[in-house]
């Protein structure tokens, strides 16, 4: 448990009012039980912001005498401002993964409230590594059974039939990002024990038709390339207690005809229903170098000018 010791008994008195009378509303704000003891406060379970609040609410009382509920109030509403939201943060193998962006958060919290999730945007904004990182720590916590990753297989005019190798040997360029994300996680071991544990699964899109996915979290990646019918195919899969995370790049579609992406009519056509949230990132949203926001910003500029 966490505690905070007051200088002295008159600190505490400032602080805690007389009769602990200010304990009742700090506890409301906090949200648990506070015990005094002398000069000293114990929360009842740990808290991020309970020994900086009280720290602050100690320098206050030093500055202005007792404190009333209105200083504690604004004492609270200070620090909540410098502590970032746990609601917003990812945890993963004791790692904590924290927003880079308001888009970013958005993001994260629509991972965490939707059954769908549609992120559109450019490279380095965080689509998949967030998704990733998410699904991670859903199966790691015992919250979903596994992971199963999922992308089109055609690029750029090649396809799995012109790779040497198994289906495995064939999908590992393909799903080499998504293995990028989890190696800042967890070991190479640790991912292979996932795979051959079954927590996590690759299949190519194809192999989706079908199915109907329980308990586990669906990322479909490099979604721009699944036409209309692939798409709906993939999102109808979803069975009970599941959730599916589709990312992709607007700008790269490597489909013959561009308006036939899954990914452009998705975002459009399911607009406003519940459970389902979509996260349009823009190259302002990059999180990698200055030069990169600024190349993609470039291309940006070029395909607006092509549409006008």
């Amino acid at each position: 448990m966490l505690s905070y010791v007051f200088k002295d008994q008159n600190t505490a008195y400032s602080v805690l009012a007389p009769n602990d009378s200010n304990l009742a509303y700090l506890e409301l704000l906090l949200g648990y039980e506070i015990i005094c003891k002398g000069n000293q406060v114990i929360a009842s379970r740990d808290d991020d912001i309970f020994f900086s609040l009280f720290k602050r609410l100690e320098k206050d009382a030093e500055k202005k005498g007792n404190l009333n509920e209105a200083d504690i109030l604004l004492a609270y509403e200070e620090i909540k401002k410098e502590i970032p939201d746990d609601d917003n943060a990812i945890v993963v193998a004791q790692k904590t993964v924290w927003p880079k962006s308001v888009k970013q958060k958005e993001y994260i919290r629509k991972l965490k409230e939707d059954d769908v999730v549609i992120a559109l945007g450019p490279a380095g904004t965080g689509k998949t590594f967030l998704a990733i990182s998410y699904a991670l720590s859903e199966v790691l916590s015992g919250r979903k059974k596994k992971i199963v990753l999922t992308r089109p297989v055609v690029e750029a005019g090649e396809s799995l039939g012109f790779l040497p190798g198994d289906l495995m040997a064939k999908l590992s360029p393909y799903l080499r990002p998504l293995y990028d994300a989890m190696e800042v996680f967890l070991p190479l071991k640790e991912i292979r024990r996932l795979e051959d544990n079954g927590e996590i699964e690759i299949s190519p899109l194809a192999y989706m038709r079908g199915r109907s996915i329980r308990d586990s979290i669906v990322i479909l990646d490099e979604a721009q390339n699944a036409t209309k019918t692939q798409m709906k195919m993939f999102l109808t899969r979803l069975g009970e207690k599941s959730k599916a995370i589709v990312a992709g790049d607007p700008t790269q579609i490597d489909l013959p005809n561009k308006n036939s992406s899954g990914l452009l009519d998705a975002s459009k056509k399911l607009v406003g229903i519940n459970g389902l949230g979509i996260v349009e990132f823009t190259s302002k949203d990059a999180q990698r170098s200055r030069i990169v926001r600024d190349i993609l910003y470039a291309y940006e500029k070029e395909a607006e000018s092509e549409e006008s």
